[in-house]
């Protein structure tokens, strides 16, 4: 087998989602240990890995080869882990760093809750319009796709915790970002949750079909990557249902917190 198998690229997504999630809660975790600005000093010092997904984004973007495929897929996650790295270690949040009130009406409690992780928002979305701006009409269209997977289901995960969900973590929640639980609901449903499952479901079968009908090494690696990575997303959005401790996955290789918070089952990755 060799990396243009389409098995090797799945369980290359699969490797680096488990790998990335947990380097990610990893350096926060200790800069959340260490205190002070150490927060700020381990988000300016991943700077690095941001300007190496840039490049590596822009420098493969007419490459049409397996090895394309990989390295636009490595970008887009790279890119994406220091945005979400400066979310959770508190430097690009929100207005708001404070928790939410009790029996609020609906529309002040939706103004809270986005103002909690705004500028985060407005940076998601500029990185993604950047890597359109810069990609369209490009050969290797997987480095795009695999952000704009990653962009649609994290909104789509915020929404379901917003409106209200069986299951939500808060063991991984670093000290910056206590006040955002009170923005979540624990709920048995809500309208969204059926609504993102088959929009995840039909991107993963969309991502299989395109699998199943290419025939170059290169887009076949680049489907497998995105369906991969689609039904990741889809997985982890169950996550918010089925009580699957999902948490030890990454909870064996972290140093202790200073403190045990809230329920300590399940972690929902990227």
């Amino acid at each position: 087998m060799s990396l243009a198998d389409p098995w090797i690229a799945a369980l290359t997504a699969l490797f680096l989602w488990w790998f990335s999630t947990g380097a990610i809660l990893l350096v926060v975790r200790l800069a959340d240990r260490v205190g002070g600005r150490a927060g700020l000093g381990v988000t300016l010092g991943g700077l690095p890995v941001l300007g190496l997904g840039l490049w590596g984004y822009a420098a493969t973007l007419q490459g049409t080869g397996p090895a394309s495929a990989y390295h636009g897929f490595l970008a887009a996650l790279a890119i994406w882990g220091w945005i979400e790295l400066a979310f959770l270690t508190g430097i690009v949040t929100g207005p708001n760093l404070r928790p939410c009130p009790k029996d609020l009406p609906e529309w002040e409690r939706f103004i809270r809750a986005w103002g909690t992780v705004a500028y985060h928002e407005m940076a998601l979305l500029a990185a993604l319009l950047l890597l359109w701006w810069q990609g369209d009409g490009a050969a290797n269209i997987f480095g795009f796709w695999t952000f704009v997977i990653l962009y649609f289901a994290r909104i789509s995960a915020k929404l379901n915790l917003y409106f209200g969900v069986p299951r939500i973590n808060t063991e991984f929640i670093p000290g910056a970002l206590q006040h955002l639980p009170s923005h979540f609901r624990v709920r048995r449903a809500n309208w969204l949750f059926p609504v993102s499952i088959t929009g995840l479901s039909f991107a993963v079968a969309c991502w299989l079909e395109r699998l199943w009908a290419v025939t170059a090494p290169g887009e076949m690696v680049g489907f497998a990557l995105l369906g991969a990575i689609s039904a990741l997303a889809l997985l982890e959005h169950w996550l918010m249902v089925v009580p699957l401790p999902d948490a030890k996955l990454w909870r064996w290789m972290l140093p202790a917190s200073k403190e045990t918070k809230g329920n300590v089952e399940g972690h929902h990755g990227f």
